[in-house]
């Protein structure tokens, strides 16, 4: 153990953890039976380990966040030094220092089109929050204060503030809330690009982004939300023209187009941003995680120069939103490094030639267990399923729990991955750092592959 648990036992911590800590995303009861699951001491690279000394490979980059991996010493230095010479000054009334300038000037070289413009959050949900803050506060000054309305999809992920939970397309996520806050409208057919296009013929049109639209009325929408690849909804990758045809929707409604990249940002698709994989530039962009590679907390809202400039020329006195932590030096110190990390490893190309590995392997999965279907990667993004006829599409009921026994199996062999179990599926979620190796990759292959066997025949026989 490291030297901060060393005059601690184990016990007492675990105890300490149950008695103490309300622990987020957690079956509360089970916390208070068991304790933690984990109690995680150290990182390097892909690998995590536990206080008793078990080794783990870090299947999902803890929160899809550690793109570079973990113990990153530069990172340290970067932070460290940052905090020797201003640990923190606000941004508030035109304030500013050297790192958040450099930051906003490096972002807008990596984003698409005129996405050049920053505002700095602590994560993801306040990025959100802000985005439909912005987009309901331009519209007021437009003159068209209806236009307040923000439609997201289905499954669509978007964080646990109000307004994030609200625009999150995830039942479970939702009813945690008395209530959604108003405004907030879900397509509930996802990946319609027909319908998004004008065909009005399709049954399910009317669940479609359009069909919302046409319902509510255009004049009544701010903005649509989506994510360019579906992270913690199930991971689902849009067809080739989908974002194109939302982005085509958008303008032909003048609608506000944004784009939650809080998963999707800083290489983890195999392109720098998500919407790079479709040469689809929206007109808000929403970031966190990979940014700061999780070594401090930071988000941003990236906006098009176009909707600043018009912003500023309709309004009148201060912009009335800020974070207390807005533009914090030392987060932002830490993403220049980051970025820095990134580019000079060439992550970002890493990540593409690790999705072939990943789908060699998942090939190999799918020819041995006739339960694993619907194996899917866009970078290092990736999802199996678990069926129980896969050719017709025969779900596992819900109390045999095969996705949740496969991540258990997995974790005694020593990976970290995620089930998703939201309406009835069995779905196994993969996002390692981007620093991961084929033969890393390999290894996490052959753990699925001896877990997949210890619960074959448990769940088939069901």
């Amino acid at each position: 153990m490291s030297n901060a648990t060393e005059n601690v036992s184990i016990e007492q911590l675990r105890e300490l953890d149950r008695k103490h800590f309300l622990h987020p995303t957690t079956a509360i009861k089970q916390h208070q039976a068991n304790g933690p699951s984990l109690i995680i001491d150290k990182g390097e690279g892909i690998y995590l380990t536990d206080v008793n000394g078990n080794k783990y490979i870090d299947g999902m980059s803890s929160l899809w966040n550690v793109n570079v991996g973990h113990g990153r010493e530069e990172i340290v230095e970067a932070a460290s030094e940052q905090m020797k010479k201003l640990a923190f000054s606000s941004c508030f009334q035109g304030m500013s220092h050297e790192p958040v300038i450099r930051l906003a000037e490096k972002i807008a070289e990596l984003t698409p089109g005129d996405l050049n413009v920053s505002f700095f959050t602590s994560g993801g949900s306040e990025s959100n929050d802000t985005a439909f803050k912005i987009v309901r506060h331009y519209w007021k000054l437009k003159g068209e204060p209806n236009r307040t309305k923000i439609i997201g999809l289905k499954r669509g992920y978007h964080g646990i503030t109000v307004g994030a939970t609200s625009a999150t397309g995830i039942e479970q996520f939702q009813n945690m809330a008395t209530a959604q806050a108003p405004g907030f409208i879900h397509a509930t057919t996802k990946f319609q690009t027909e319908c998004e296009l004008g065909d009005r013929t399709a049954p399910d049109f009317a669940g479609s982004v359009r069909g919302v639209i046409e319902r509510e009325g255009a004049e009544t929408v701010a903005a649509v939300i989506l994510e360019p690849v579906q992270g913690a909804g199930g991971m689902f990758i849009p067809p080739d023209g989908y974002l194109q045809a939302i982005r085509n929707l958008c303008d032909e409604y003048g609608i506000l187009m944004i784009t939650d990249e809080v998963i999707c940002g800083f290489g983890r698709t195999g392109k720098m941003f998500g919407v790079d994989n479709w040469n689809v530039v929206p007109d808000i962009m929403t970031v966190a995680k990979g940014i700061t590679s999780a070594y401090s907390q930071l988000g941003a809202v990236i906006i098009r120069e176009t909707l600043r400039d018009e912003i500023s020329e309709l309004s009148d006195g201060p912009f009335f939103h800020g974070f207390t932590y807005s533009g914090h030096p030392v987060a932002c110190a830490v993403a220049l490094k980051n970025i820095e990390i990134i580019e000079r490893e060439n992550l970002v190309a890493n990540a593409k030639q690790m999705e072939a590995a990943l789908k060699r392997g998942f090939n190999y999965l799918e020819e041995k267990y006739s339960f694993v279907t619907k194996t899917r990667a866009i970078g290092l993004l990736a999802a199996f399923e678990l069926y129980k006829d896969r050719e017709k599409e025969i779900p596992f009921d819900p109390s045999v729990e095969a996705a949740p026994k496969l991540v258990q199996e997995c974790l005694k062999r020593g990976l970290i991955v995620r089930p998703v179990t939201f309406e009835g599926s069995n779905t196994i979620v993969i996002a390692p750092p981007l620093s991961i190796t084929k033969e890393q990759v390999q290894e996490m292959i052959s753990i699925f592959d001896d877990a997949l066997s210890a619960i074959e025949k448990s769940i088939c026989e069901k």
